[in-house]
C-alpha cells in the first residue's frame, strides 16, 4: 500500500517550494493588477496592412500624447492590445488618429474599455470579499455535513486551509506570470480563481466523505492508517475525473487557444491541478497532523536540549 500520509511533510515542503517564490515576488514587486481592479483603459486595434508595428512604437504614440505606464501586447500578427491609465474618449480618438498618421495606414478600433479608479477599487474590495465569503461558506457547509463525525469542525477547517493553499498557488502563478510574461490579474483571472475554489472544495469533500465511511467500517484501525487507506481509494477517481477530462481540455485550450484566453486556461489548468493535489496530499494529511497534534512535539524542546540547558 502507498504510504501517502506517512510522507506528508515531504508534500508540505513541495507546496512551500511552489508557493513561496511567487509570493515573495508579489510581496516585493506587487501583483500585476489589471484595469478591472486598478482603473484604466484597454484599447484593441487592428492594422489593415496585416502586420502590426513593434510594441515600442505603440508606446511612443501614447507617450507623445502625455500618457505613460502603457503595457502593449500583441494578439496575432495584426492586432495590438494596449493597457494604459484612464483615457477619455477624446484622448482615445487622438491615439487612434496618431497611429494612422505615424504608420500611414488605416487602424480599425476593435475594442475600447475604461474603468474609473473608484470603480476599480470597489471591484477589488468586492472580489476579495467574494473569495473570503466563499471560503467561510465552504467551511460551514463541510462542518454541517460532517456533524455526525467526531471533531467535524476539523474537516471544515482543513478544507479551508487546503483551499487557501490552492489560492496561494494561483496567486503565485499570477505574480510569476506578470513579472516574466506580462500577465495581469483581471476578471477572467478572478473567474479562474473562484472556479478553482469550487472544484477544490468538491474534491476535498469526496476524500473526507470516504474517510467518514471508513471510520464506521474500520473502527480499530489507527487513524493515520485509516486516512491513508481512504485517500488511496479515492486516488484513481481524482486522477480520472481531473486529468482525463478537464485538464486535457484546458491544456488544449492553452496550447491552441487565442492569446486572450490563454492566460485564463493556464491559470485554471494549474488551479485545478493544485486542487486535486491538495485534496490528496494536503487536506487529508492536515487532518492526521491535527489528530496527532504533532506541532506540540515539534515545538517542544528535545530531552538533549533540556539537559544542555
Amino acid at each position: 500500500m502507498l504510504d501517502i500520509i506517512g510522507k506528508r511533510y515531504v508534500y508540505f515542503a513541495i507546496s512551500a517550494l511552489v508557493i513561496l517564490p511567487g509570493l515573495i515576488l508579489a510581496l516585493f514587486v506587487g501583483l500585476p493588477m489589471a484595469i478591472d481592479f486598478t482603473g484604466g483603459s484597454l484599447l484593441e486595434v487592428r492594422f489593415t496592412s496585416g502586420m502590426a508595428p513593434p510594441e515600442s512604437e505603440i508606446i511612443t504614440v501614447y507617450n507623445q500624447l502625455g500618457v505613460d505606464n502603457v503595457l502593449v501586447q500583441r494578439s496575432g500578427e495584426d492586432i495590438i492590445i494596449a493597457r494604459s491609465p484612464f483615457l477619455e474618449d477624446e484622448t482615445r480618438q487622438q491615439v487612434v488618429s496618431s497611429m494612422e498618421t505615424r504608420f500611414q495606414e488605416e487602424v480599425e478600433l476593435r475594442r475600447f474599455e475604461s474603468v474609473g479608479p473608484t470603480i476599480g477599487q470597489e471591484v477589488t474590495t468586492r472580489a476579495a470579499l467574494a473569495v473570503g465569503v466563499a471560503a467561510l461558506l465552504v467551511m460551514a457547509f463541510v462542518t454541517f455535513s460532517f456533524r455526525g463525525v467526531p471533531n467535524a469542525f476539523r474537516y471544515g477547517v482543513c478544507t479551508v486551509l487546503a483551499i487557501i493553499h490552492d489560492v496561494a498557488v494561483v496567486l503565485s502563478l499570477g505574480a510569476i506570470g506578470g513579472y516574466f510574461l506580462g500577465w495581469q490579474i483581471n476578471a477572467l483571472f478572478l473567474t479562474a480563481l473562484l472556479m478553482t475554489i469550487g472544484f477544490s472544495a468538491h474534491d476535498k469533500i469526496v476524500v473526507f466523505d470516504r474517510i467518514r465511511e471508513n471510520s464506521n467500517l474500520y473502527r480499530r484501525l489507527p487513524y493515520e492508517t485509516l486516512v491513508n487507506h481512504s485517500v488511496i481509494q479515492t486516488l484513481q477517481r481524482s486522477i480520472n475525473t481531473q486529468l482525463m477530462t478537464v485538464e486535457f481540455m484546458l491544456l488544449a485550450l492553452a496550447l491552441f487557444g487565442g492569446v486572450t484566453l490563454r492566460e485564463f486556461a493556464v491559470v485554471l489548468l494549474v488551479g485545478l491541478f493544485s486542487g486535486t493535489y491538495s485534496s490528496i496530499f494536503i487536506a487529508a494529511p492536515l487532518l492526521v497532523t491535527w489528530e496527532k497534534r504533532e506541532w506540540r512535539s515539534r515545538l517542544k524542546p528535545s530531552d538533549s536540549q533540556e539537559a544542555t540547558a
